[in-house]
């Protein structure tokens, strides 16, 4: 380990081997930071927390202290955060609460840029990236390879499909089907993340299938309902697709976010 003489850490504190702190870091009694994480300088990690091996905090991130719920009264909750992630400068995270299951946690290898903010009792994939500003309230869940775009603020109980792009300064009111693009405050449906899709090497034949889908499954005709069915008897081999039908079929809080009706075009 390489702690700063400036830094002051609790001695009940667990770090593992590989650990470095720079100036003027704190880190609580409660805290567990595996092998190989960093904190640059200045950066506060509180209450129970356990930072994943690999992982980079810069200056002045706030991480694992009490959550910003007039209900939370002290209770044990968690905040595990994942292997490999980025956190930038000035990000806050708070642990969970007993109305959330008193977790927060996060995958490996996502990407926290400066000033986002992620609250109780959220969830979130592995390989996701919150841009600058980015502000996420309780209970949201978002799935893998999720993109959320600058200054944008998600509502609480939204659940964020994978491979899903928001874009930059949206308000997300509304649950976003995976493969999907929105934008716009409040924010729309505006069609497939297909620059995502390209990125990651989806088969030309399975995005032409998503599209596909997607035209039926917001098409004007029919009810919600009968359009899932007729989707799922057309494409229910294609596991993308399929992903897209159980996401909207699930049970949640918040209802699904729709395109205008030229994007469903």
């Amino acid at each position: 380990m390489k702690i700063d003489k400036t830094s002051v850490v609790h001695p009940k504190a667990k770090l593992a081997n590989g650990v470095k702190l720079g100036p003027f870091c704190s880190v609580g009694e409660n805290v567990q930071l595996d092998e190989g994480v960093e904190l640059v300088s200045h950066v506060v990690i509180g209450g129970r927390t356990t930072i994943g091996e690999g992982t980079k905090i810069f200056p002045f991130a706030c991480v694992g202290l009490e959550p910003q719920d007039l209900k939370f009264s002290g209770e044990s909750s968690r905040l595990v955060v994942g292997k490999h992630n980025i956190i930038r400068e000035n990000v806050t995270m708070n642990p969970g609460t007993s109305g959330g299951g008193m977790l927060t946690s996060t995958g490996d290898k996502c990407l926290f840029m400066v000033g986002a903010h992620v609250a109780h009792d959220c969830r979130i994939g592995d390989n996701v990236i919150l841009v600058n500003n980015v502000t996420l309230a309780g209970h949201i869940r978002i799935s893998d390879w999720a993109i959320v775009g600058g200054c944008s603020a998600v509502h609480q109980f939204v659940r964020i499909g994978r491979h899903a792009m928001i874009g930059g300064m949206s308000g997300v009111e509304n649950d976003v089907i995976p493969y999907g693009t929105v934008m716009g405050n409040r924010a729309h449906l505006s069609g497939l993340n297909l620059v995502g899709l390209k990125r990651r090497k989806f088969p030309n034949n399975a995005i032409k299938d998503l599209r596909k889908a997607y035209r039926l499954i917001f098409a004007q005709e029919g009810t919600q309902a009968e359009r899932l069915d007729d989707v799922s008897e057309l494409f229910g081999h294609i596991e993308p697709v399929m992903e897209i039908v159980d996401f909207i079929r699930a049970d949640s809080n918040r209802a699904i976010c729709q395109p205008l009706f030229e994007d469903a075009a």
